[in-house]
């Protein structure tokens, strides 16, 4: 028997149906609510909004789980690579081994960009944020193919799959492009004997005639990053992504929209954040510990940056996995004097033992690691927001094909609860006060 919720206005009661999802999540359908009742829904950020119906991630944040189609994220981060997992958000399943093989050609083969986007990274000032150059630079893209970004999304459906490989393979040259066009570099072309992470690196860090060859655990903790970052449900870029999609807005220009949404501070730039945390307690002399004790207080000036989750009421389980990582590449690194490491690591046992910490489940989460991982890999604070980009890609792509082929899809379109003067007369200028 369907169910449904009763909802009453100015003695008015009508039925709202309630869609149930596959893992039993429950939705009350409001669609017919304005037109019935006359009144909307008020839900300021829209934590209790559902905003589409999608297959390609599930969150349970009270438990701690994240699932790539149904597959546990645990699973795909010790078996699985970044692409692999790419192909599994984008397409729907795990690729057999010929699609596996002929996904990783597309990723080869689409890696260099067009000669004359070279002279786009000229026309940025130098000290230009590399977040505004990934943004400017893939909606670029799309003039240099524009069979797919028609802004038809028939059209562009038609190749989907061509895109999307294209798109996951040049974000990378185009981010290592905008890292060293920043700093006034050379830039260094990928190479067709390289993997995904081994190639991005190459061309971040090779100089002519010496090249960079990373240490497989460096490689490793990349791939791991970017697989963790792969997709996060309706967060703030994947709304936006979807919500410019609804428009008929092309691959190129959504998830162009999508890189502008990340790049804020409250988003994508959450792991950043947690360097600038530990140089300020750096700057004070502290180890830590007066940190510590300000925040459990409430006399700290400064938030506690890389702990706790807006959705994971439990332990980040991406965290987790990614700290075994971060400590096997500080191994192969030999990374040991970092005085910015020694604060974090003095941070992460009073989070992990401290009762204020673990009452308020305030336990490091995957910005805390990943923003640690980052600055021992070398890549520079300015380049943080870009990985989580490159890492973020595939599921912008695939909830762009879901807002794309939805045959009811309609135009995001918000409404609002108006709050300013009601009408009034204009006063010609002589006559105002």
């Amino acid at each position: 028997m369907a169910q449904s919720a009763l909802f009453k206005v100015d003695n008015k009661e009508i039925a709202l149906p309630i869609i149930v999802g596959s893992e039993n999540e429950k939705a009350i359908d409001v669609r017919n609510l304005r037109a019935e009742t006359g009144c909307i829904t008020y839900d300021d950020g829209y934590g209790n909004t559902g905003s589409c119906l999608s297959s390609v991630t599930y969150i349970d944040g009270e438990e701690g789980i994240l699932r790539y189609r149904g597959y546990p994220i645990e699973q795909l981060a010790e078996n699985s690579s970044f692409v692999e997992t790419a192909y599994l958000i984008i397409h729907g399943e795990l690729p057999t081994l010929e699609q596996r093989r002929q996904f990783s050609l597309a990723l080869t083969e689409n890696a260099a960009i067009h000669s004359g986007m070279e002279h786009l990274f000229e026309g940025f000032p130098s000290g230009a944020h590399p977040m505004a150059i990934l943004s400017a630079m893939l909606n670029s893209l799309g003039c240099y193919y524009p069979h797919l970004a028609t802004n038809d999304h028939q059209r562009d459906l038609e190749n989907y799959a061509q895109t999307a490989a294209l798109i996951i393979s040049k974000v990378r040259t185009v981010a290592a492009y905008s890292y060293r066009a920043s700093r006034g570099l050379p830039y260094i072309y990928p190479r067709r004997d390289l993997p995904y992470c081994e190639n991005f690196l190459h061309m971040m860090f090779s100089e002519p005639y010496q090249p960079y060859v990373a240490l497989p655990e460096v490689a490793a903790a990349l791939n791991l990053f970017l697989l963790l970052h792969a997709d996060h449900e309706q967060n703030c870029s994947t709304s936006t992504v979807r919500m410019v999609a609804s428009s008929g807005a092309s691959l190129f220009a959504s998830t162009a929209a999508g890189v502008c949404a990340l790049w804020g501070p409250l988003h994508g730039g959450a792991n950043m954040a947690v360097i600038e945390m530990l140089k300020s307690i750096h700057a004070e002399g502290d180890d830590g510990s007066k940190f510590v004790e300000a925040a459990k207080s409430g006399t700290a000036d400064k938030r506690l940056m890389g702990f706790g989750h807006r959705v994971y009421k439990n332990y980040d389980p991406r965290a987790k996995i990614i700290k075994k990582s971060f400590y096997s590449a500080l191994s192969s690194l030999k990374i040991k004097d970092d005085p910015l490491l020694n604060i974090a690591m003095h941070l992460e046992e009073a989070a992990l033992k401290d009762d204020y910490f673990l009452a308020r489940k305030l336990y490091p989460n995957v910005d805390f690691y990943s923003g640690l991982i980052m600055r021992a890999l070398g890549i520079p604070e300015n380049m943080f927001t870009v990985m989580f980009a490159i890492g973020r890609m595939p599921g912008w792509i695939a909830n762009w094909k879901e807002t794309a082929v939805n045959p009811k899809g309609r135009i995001y379109r918000p409404r609002q609860v108006y709050t300013g003067p009601t009408k009034r007369d204009y006063l010609p200028l002589h006559q105002r006060k």
